[in-house]
């Protein structure tokens, strides 16, 4: 899942000679508010549909114009979760890809990133989504697995982070294959695990929208 999979080639990027009229035309058309700006095969920034009104000025070219976020970037091998890490860092819904000799090789838009996210963490799969507190000391995936599948459940995918409620433990988020937690969370209890949250999903989930609510859902964003 490396980023150059995912790069979207309906992106074209504005050059520096290019005017902002055309960067305009460009947004409306593709139905995006940023474009990437290159200068011979090296990336120099994006512009926004603010920064364009803000100019106000459709005969100007990029090449006077200072661009955003001129260091938001991923190199081609880099996982998806390192360009949907950029993405919030520099809070941008298009990430550029480049080689390692800096080569311009096109976008990932965060749609398309929080997709592949969720393919990867198994949010379309039917089941449920069960969260966890610990301490980082008691974490043992291996033994929470062989707890839960002694309930004929499996883990399908696992994320662990900071837990809100106490920042000297760590919160673990299982997806599960199965829908019914009722004797899994008993069993997981009676071991001494402190469920905070869980989710029980419908079977079939489909569509865009549904499946980046359920990834949100399942990172507690």
């Amino acid at each position: 899942m490396q980023a150059y999979e995912f790069i979207n080639n309906l992106i074209p990027p504005l050059k520096l000679n290019d005017k902002v009229a055309l960067a305009l035309n460009w947004m409306e058309e593709i139905r995006t508010d940023i474009l990437p700006v290159v200068d011979e095969s090296r990336f120099m920034g994006f512009v926004t549909e603010e920064l364009v009104f803000s100019l106000n000025d459709p005969e100007n070219t990029f090449a006077n114009i200072p661009l955003e976020n001129i260091s938001c970037f991923v190199y081609q091998d880099k996982h998806i979760y390192d360009v949907i890490k950029v993405a919030s860092e520099y809070h941008s819904n298009m990430i550029a890809v480049v080689d390692r000799e800096n080569h311009y090789l096109g976008v990932v838009t965060m749609e398309d990133a929080i997709s592949a996210f969720a393919d990867s963490l198994s949010i379309q799969s039917a089941g449920a989504v069960l969260v966890l507190s610990m301490n980082m000391t008691d974490y043992s995936l291996s033994e929470i697995s062989r707890i839960i599948e002694s309930e004929n459940t499996k883990i399908l995918s696992s994320f662990l982070s900071s837990d809100p409620l106490d920042d000297s433990k760590i919160k673990l988020t299982l997806k599960l294959d199965k829908t019914e937690l009722r004797h899994v969370k008993a069993t997981i209890e009676r071991f001494g695990y402190r469920i905070l949250d869980h989710f029980q999903e419908e079977e079939g989930v489909n569509g865009e929208q549904e499946r980046i609510d359920n990834l949100f859902r399942f990172l507690q964003i």
